[in-house]
């Protein structure tokens, strides 16, 4: 089961999805989806533990409940970066910064910072000390 079909079956549970209908909409069977809901503890008696409860969006695991501050969505920091690495369609790539390197005129794009002058840091030595560039 991967990660994505942990994260429907909770969000479907915390709707009030059955069994049934979970493993019928994600293509899993009954017995698979009752499994998971019950080790996660995802029973249909349990409404406000179902509200309460977070999991990792990489490796599903529970996260533990803050009473202040931003929700986590990641157990780890590993978990994380490997989350958006599968996912850079995910980004809000706002801040995306179109140059001219001035050594090499070759364009380049940066992403958050709109200062940036080189493509390279070859480019930068080459254009600030002289000597040979090379790429």
């Amino acid at each position: 089961m991967t990660n994505d079909e942990k994260q429907s079956i909770y969000n479907m549970r915390r709707n009030g999805a059955s069994y049934a209908v979970i493993a019928a909409i994600l293509n899993l069977s009954k017995s698979t989806v009752a499994s998971f809901c019950q080790k996660e503890g995802l029973r249909t008696g349990s409404s406000k533990a179902l509200t309460a409860l977070r999991y990792c969006k990489y490796c599903g695991k529970p996260l533990p409940v803050k009473e202040k501050g931003k929700e986590q969505k990641f157990c780890s920091e590993h978990c994380r970066m490997s989350w958006w690495k599968e996912h850079p369609e995910e980004l809000n790539k706002k801040a995306i910064y179109i140059f001219t390197c001035p050594c090499c005129g070759k364009t380049f794009t940066s992403y958050g910072n709109a200062h940036r002058k080189y493509c390279s840091h070859a480019c930068y030595i080459q254009d600030r000390f002289g000597g040979s560039h090379e790429d």
